[in-house]
C-alpha cells in the first residue's frame, strides 16, 4: 500500500530516544461517549449552549415535512428557510442524530424523552406509508417512482426536479443509525433497516450504469449507512447496495492517486470518501482505504487553510491559486470540516493509530468547529471568511435550517470522541481537554484537568480501583519542538520512549492518586497560505491567532429566515485598508509580543496602515465573535509595499464597485447559489473552466431573483465568449430583454453585458431571469446579478 505522508511529522519517528520495540502499537479502539465527561472549558459551555438551542427546536414542527409527505395531519407547520424551499426534512435527521450524541454524552433525560418522541411520531409515519420510507421531500414519491421506473434526470443538486432528495433521506438514515447506536433505541434500528429495504427494491430493476447517473446529485453517506447496516444485521446485500451507491467519478481518480477535486462542490464529496473508508473497514479492501486515505492527505495538506477548513463558495478552488479564499466572504464551510474530522477518525486506528491524524484533528476542532459555535447562545455558522476585515453570520433557532446547522447541532454532543483511545494494555491520550474517563476494562478512572492553550501543562489523575500496568501514550503534538515535552509522575521527571506513531510512552504499574503532569511547550509560528502567495497566520502551538478589527455594519449578524441568511453581506472593507505587516517573512513571528494574564493574548506591531500604527491584541479565534476580524495578514518589505497597495488597489475598485449596484447575484453552476434562487431548467449542464463555474443548456435555464425595494433595473451578464455560433434570448418574467449572438471569440475570453429590465417589470419584487437558447446552444454564463445602474466598473 502506498502512504504519502507530510514530512511535517518525520521528526517524530527519531524523536528523544531510539523507538522502543515494546511499546504498544496495536491497533486502538475508542471510548463509548458515555465513558467521557467533559469538565469545565470552553468546550463544556458549548455543549450546555448546545442543549439550550437543541430545546429550543419545536420537534413537532421538525416532524410537519414526515407528516404530510406520509398523508398524515401535521400537527402544527414546517419551519422556514430550508425546510419549507425543497430541503424539508433534512434537519430532523439531523436533530435524531444530535440528541442521540448529546444523551450518550450528558446522560440528559430530556434528550432521550424528545429523542424517543421523534422516532415514535416518524415510526407513525413509516407505518403510514407501508413500503419503509420515510422522508420529507416534498413531493417525492413522484421522483421515487419516476427512479424506479428508471427515469434518471440527475444533477449537482437536483435529482428528477427535488432537491438533493438522496442527500436529505441520508439525514434520516443517519439520524435512525445513531439513535440505535448511542441511544439504543430499538425502534430506530428496524425502522433503519426497513428503510434500506425500501432502497433496495428501490433501484433493483436499475443497472450500474443507472445508479452511477443518480450519484451525479449530491447524495451525502448513503454509501457509508448501508454498509452500517450490513454491519447491525450481518447481511453482504446490504454492503452491496453500499458498493453500487459508491460513485465512481470520485472514487476511480483516487484510486490512481490523481487529484482531479478543482471546481467540485466540497462537501458533496467528502462524505463519498467516508463510505469508501466504511465500506473499506467491513471487507478489508486496502485498495478502497488507500484511496481514502490519499483524498484526506490531499484536502489536509494541499486544499486547507490555518483553520483546517477548505473551501471557497462551497467549491475546492485551484491549489495554486488561494486568493478567492482572501478576496471572498463566503469562506470555509463547517460542514466541510464536521465531515473532515469525521474521515480523520475513521483512518486513525486504520493507519497505525499516527498522531498526525490527530494534529489536523486538534487543529481543526478548535479553530473551527468551536470557533463556529457562539459561545453565549449556541448560534451556529455556516461560512468563515478569511477575507480580511469581514465577519460571521449565526443562525437562530426559528429562523436557520441550513446543513451547516444540522451538523451544528451534532457537534458538541461528540466533543469528548477523540480525547482518549484504548488497546487492552494501553490508553492513549490525544486531546487537552478537562475531562473524566471511565476505563471500565481496566476499573480506572483518569481525571484530566487543564487550562490549556492558556497554560502549557496538563494534569492527569489515574485513579484505578486496584493497582494494574498499562502503557500511558501522550501524544507528542508536531507543534511541541523535539526534545521540549516533559513527563512527570508524581512530581518526579518520568522516562519516556517515544513511539514510531508519535507518542511519549510511560509504562508502570499504576496506584490510585498518581498524578501526571505533561508540558508542552509552546511557540509561536506561522502559516503561509498553500498557494504561496504573502499572506500568513499566526499559530501558538495548535491554536490560530486572531484581532478583532472593529464591529460596523454586521449586516445580518443573527439570521434571517431567506435563502441567503447565512452569508455575511455586510459592507465589505476593501482590501487596500487591511492591516498588512511591513517586515520580512522570516521574522513575522518576532513580531509579537506575549501580554501577562491568565488568558492567551498577545501585541501585533509594525502595521500599516496608519489606523493600526498603535498595533492590534491577537487571541485565540475561537474566543472571537460577533466581531469583524482577521486572521491572515499580508506581508511586505518597505519597498514592497507601495506596490501591493496599488496593485490591490486596482483589482479592489472594480469588486467593490459592483456590489455597490448589486441587488442579488447568482454564481451559475454554483450548487447552493443556485438552489437558493430556485433554479429550473430543461436540457441544461454545468461546467468548471479557467477558474469558473458555469452552466449552459440546449433549451433553457432560469432563476428568481430578489427585487425587494424594486430598485434593480438592469441585468449584468458575465460569460465565455465562443469561436461557434451561440445564441440565447434573454427574458425576465417572460418578458423579452435582448438576445446575445457569439460567433468567432476566443473560448477563454470572459464577456460582459448590461441589459435594461422590462419596463412593465421594474416594478416587481421577484423577476424570474431565464436563457432560452436558440438552435440548441447557448451561452455558457457564469455570473447573472442585478444592478441599480446601467454600468460596468
Amino acid at each position: 500500500m502506498k502512504m504519502k505522508y507530510t514530512t511535517l511529522f518525520i521528526f517524530l519517528f527519531f524523536a528523544l530516544n531510539s523507538c522502543d520495540k515494546t511499546v504498544d502499537n496495536s491497533p486502538v479502539e475508542y471510548f463509548n461517549l458515555s465513558d467521557v465527561k467533559l469538565l469545565d472549558s470552553e468546550f463544556k459551555n458549548a455543549q450546555k449552549q448546545d442543549i439550550v438551542y437543541l430545546m429550543a427546536l419545536d420537534p413537532d414542527r421538525l416532524l410537519a415535512p414526515f407528516l404530510r409527505e406520509s398523508g398524515l395531519e401535521p400537527k402544527v407547520e414546517s419551519y422556514p428557510n430550508w425546510e419549507n424551499t425543497g430541503l424539508d426534512g433534512h434537519i430532523g435527521g439531523h436533530y435524531l442524530t444530535a440528541l442521540s450524541l448529546m444523551y450518550a454524552s450528558t446522560g440528559d433525560a430530556e434528550m432521550k424523552e424528545r429523542l424517543d418522541y421523534m422516532i415514535s411520531e416518524l415510526k407513525r409515519c413509516q407505518d403510514a406509508n407501508g413500503n419503509g420510507y420515510v422522508g420529507g421531500v416534498p413531493g417525492g414519491q413522484t421522483a421515487w417512482d419516476e427512479i424506479k421506473s428508471g427515469e434518471i434526470r440527475a444533477g449537482g443538486f437536483s435529482l428528477n426536479g427535488k432537491w438533493v432528495p438522496l442527500y436529505n433521506i441520508h439525514k434520516t438514515y443517519a439520524g435512525l443509525r445513531d439513535a440505535w447506536i448511542y441511544a439504543g433505541n430499538e425502534t430506530a434500528k428496524t425502522m433503519l433497516i426497513d428503510m434500506t429495504d425500501w432502497m433496495l427494491d428501490l433501484v433493483s430493476g436499475l443497472n450500474n450504469e443507472q445508479i452511477q447517473t443518480m450519484l451525479e446529485s449530491e447524495h451525502g453517506g448513503l454509501n457509508e449507512t448501508f454498509a452500517d447496516v450490513a454491519e447491525i444485521t450481518g447481511n453482504d446485500k446490504y454492503l452491496d447496495l453500499a458498493k453500487k451507491f459508491s460513485h465512481h467519478e470520485i472514487l476511480d481518480p483516487l484510486i490512481e492517486h490523481h487529484d482531479e477535486l478543482t471546481g467540485k462542490h466540497a462537501n458533496t464529496q467528502i462524505p463519498k470518501v467516508i463510505g469508501y473508508q466504511r465500506i473499506a473497514e467491513l471487507d478489508g479492501d486496502s485498495v478502497w482505504s488507500d484511496a481514502s486515505l490519499f483524498f484526506w492527505n490531499t484536502v489536509v495538506n494541499g486544499r486547507s487553510i490555518a483553520i483546517g477548513g477548505n473551501s471557497v463558495r462551497e467549491h475546492f478552488h485551484p491549489k495554486d491559486d488561494f486568493s478567492e479564499m482572501i478576496s471572498s466572504v463566503e469562506g470555509p464551510e463547517t460542514c466541510n470540516s464536521y465531515n473532515m474530522l469525521k474521515l480523520t477518525k475513521m483512518l486513525y486506528p486504520t493507519f497505525g493509530n499516527n498522531s498526525k491524524f490527530i494534529d489536523y484533528y486538534e487543529k481543526t476542532l478548535y479553530n473551527h468547529i468551536l470557533a463556529s459555535i457562539n459561545p453565549d447562545n449556541g448560534g451556529l455558522v455556516y461560512f468563515t471568511p478569511m477575507r480580511p476585515n469581514h465577519y460571521r453570520v449565526y443562525s437562530q433557532p426559528e429562523t436557520s435550517f441550513w446543513c451547516c446547522v444540522g451538523s451544528g447541532i451534532e457537534n458538541p454532543g461528540k466533543y469528548g470522541e477523540m480525547i482518549y483511545a484504548h488497546t487492552d494494555q494501553s490508553l492513549y491520550v490525544n486531546l487537552f481537554i478537562p475531562s473524566v474517563l471511565n476505563w471500565e476494562d481496566k476499573n480506572t478512572e483518569v481525571v484530566m484537568e487543564t487550562q490549556f492553550p492558556d497554560e502549557d501543562k496538563v494534569y492527569l489523575t489515574i485513579n484505578p480501583n486496584e493497582k494494574t500496568e498499562f502503557e500511558l501514550h501522550l501524544r507528542y503534538p508536531s507543534w511541541v519542538e523535539n526534545g521540549a515535552l516533559n513527563v512527570l509522575v508524581n512530581g518526579k521527571e518520568a522516562k519516556f520512549q517515544v513511539s514510531e506513531n508519535g507518542y511519549a510512552v510511560v509504562k508502570r504499574e499504576w496506584e490510585k492518586g498518581d498524578k501526571v503532569e505533561l508540558v508542552l511547550p509552546m511557540k509561536i509560528t506561522t502559516e503561509q497560505l498553500e498557494d504561496g502567495s504573502n499572506n500568513y497566520a499566526f499559530n501558538y502551538g495548535p491554536i490560530v491567532l486572531a484581532a478583532k478589527t472593529g464591529t460596523e455594519d454586521l449586516k445580518g449578524l443573527y439570521a434571517d429566515a431567506s435563502r441567503m441568511g447565512h452569508v455575511a453581506h455586510g459592507k465589505m472593507i476593501p482590501l487596500k485598508d487591511r492591516p498588512v505587516i511591513v517586515a520580512s517573512a522570516d521574522n513575522l513571528p518576532s513580531m509579537l509580543e506575549k501580554e501577562s494574564g491568565n488568558q492567551l493574548a498577545f501585541q501585533l506591531k509594525g502595521l500599516y496602515p496608519e489606523q493600526y500604527q498603535d498595533g492590534l491584541e491577537l487571541l485565540p479565534f475561537y474566543r472571537i465573535h460577533e466581531s469583524r476580524y482577521n486572521i491572515y495578514w499580508s506581508q511586505a518589505s518597505k519597498e514592497e509595499l507601495n506596490d501591493m497597495i496599488r496593485e490591490v488597489e486596482q483589482e479592489e475598485q472594480a469588486r467593490i464597485a459592483l456590489e455597490e449596484i448589486t441587488v442579488d447575484k447568482v454564481g451559475c453552476g454554483e450548487q447552493q447559489p443556485e438552489s437558493d434562487h430556485f433554479v429550473k431548467f430543461e436540457g441544461s449542464r454545468t461546467g468548471y473552466a479557467n477558474d469558473y463555474h458555469y452552466r449552459e443548456t440546449r433549451r433553457f435555464f432560469s432563476y428568481n431573483l430578489k427585487n425587494p425595494d424594486k430598485t434593480g433595473r438592469f441585468l449584468y451578464l458575465k460569460y465565455f465568449d465562443s469561436q461557434y455560433p451561440r445564441s440565447a434570448e434573454i427574458l425576465v418574467n417572460n418578458k423579452s430583454a435582448g438576445t446575445i449572438e457569439l460567433n468567432g471569440g476566443d473560448e477563454d475570453t470572459i464577456l460582459e453585458k448590461v441589459i435594461p429590465i422590462p419596463d412593465s417589470e421594474l416594478t416587481k419584487q421577484e423577476l424570474i431571469f431565464k436563457v432560452q437558447a436558440s438552435d440548441q446552444s447557448s451561452i455558457r454564463l457564469i455570473e447573472v446579478r442585478l444592478l441599480t445602474k446601467n454600468e460596468i466598473p
